[in-house]
């Protein structure tokens, strides 16, 4: 039998792996009897972690939330993925550096010198290039979280791109990332509309206590928020047909370049926007397959002389 403290551990390691065991199993792996079993059950209750025993015949154990935060214990891989993943994480929300470099710290000290040259190898060659984009804050983006998961109204005010502040009432219903940018897809109760918020732009949102029926945009929340943020913030809108297959092209054109939509078995249209033509012109080269432009945009001249001075360039 494994000392008292040892045994704990591995008790509370096991109980961490499952939603619930059974007792005999747990005894069996702890190669204890089923007494010492619930006396170390009743040890852990009282460091604080939530056990919770159900009787009969098949009775077992599971670990719940208790109170307080009781330690965490985590296996070789799930240590490395967490140093990395705190790592990534900080530059992606706002606030949470902080946080994130006083929790690698402490995971640093106790990882064992094999897992720590693992989990510090990519934080020791990589060169933090801050980007100028404004982040989310971190509490803001928690609570607007919990309003999409329990279904609460939300308050906020809103900064539109050219500054203005309008008060906002939603019934949110999910969020969405794309790079740096977090995005909140809701129904705007007073517009009577679904409108998507960038959540960097969202000041002091609050719940209101109301709940309301989830409901989401007409084609389901991606696609409403792939057309959201492609297409619509942009002052030029246009459409390309792409020579290539659906799986083709969609495997190598990113989503945040606009929406894309089978034509034929070998073409497929992308619906996309910029707010300038040089930026129209980009997305279309980027594509890096051959695009036809429809429909004759206003900007059609523009995008000629763009190509003709490329033109122009490669001759020289």
């Amino acid at each position: 039998m494994l000392p008292t403290s040892a045994r704990l551990l591995r008790l509370l390691s096991l109980l961490q792996q499952r939603r619930e065991w059974h007792g005999a199993d747990l005894a069996k792996r702890l190669e204890v009897d089923p007494r010492t079993l619930r006396r170390d059950m009743d040890k852990l209750r009282a460091l604080g972690y939530a056990v919770h025993a159900s009787a009969g015949h098949g009775g077992g154990y599971a670990l719940g939330s208790g109170p307080s935060m009781p330690p965490v214990l985590l296996d070789d891989d799930e240590a490395v993925t967490l140093s990395v993943a705190l790592h990534a994480a900080s530059g992606l929300v706002g606030n949470l550096e902080p946080a994130a470099r006083s929790l690698l710290q402490k995971l640093g000290q106790m990882l064992p010198a094999r897992l720590r040259d693992r989990a510090t190898a990519i934080q020791a060659v990589t060169v933090s290039l801050h980007s100028m984009a404004p982040l989310a804050d971190a509490a803001s983006l928690t609570l607007i979280a919990a309003a999409c998961r329990d279904h609460r109204r939300l308050r906020f005010e809103y900064a539109s791109h050219e500054g203005a502040i309008t008060s906002r009432v939603v019934e949110p219903c999910s969020l969405a990332r794309l790079g740096h940018r977090w995005y909140l897809v809701a129904w705007d109760v007073e517009r009577t509309a679904w409108r998507s918020f960038r959540v960097d732009r969202i000041r002091s949102p609050e719940s209101t206590g109301s709940t309301f029926e989830p409901s989401e945009p007409p084609g389901g929340t991606a696609a409403y928020i792939q057309q959201a943020i492609a297409i619509a913030p942009f002052e030029h809108r246009i459409r390309l047909r792409l020579q290539g297959s659906f799986a083709e092209l969609s495997a190598c054109i990113p989503a945040w370049c606009g929406v894309l939509e089978a034509e034929t078995e070998t073409t497929c249209i992308l619906t996309t926007g910029a707010d300038s033509t040089l930026g129209v012109a980009s997305l279309a080269i980027m594509t890096g397959v051959e695009a036809e432009l429809l429909d004759d945009p206003p900007i059609a001249a523009e995008l000629a002389a763009i190509a003709a001075r490329f033109a122009r360039a490669m001759r020289a």
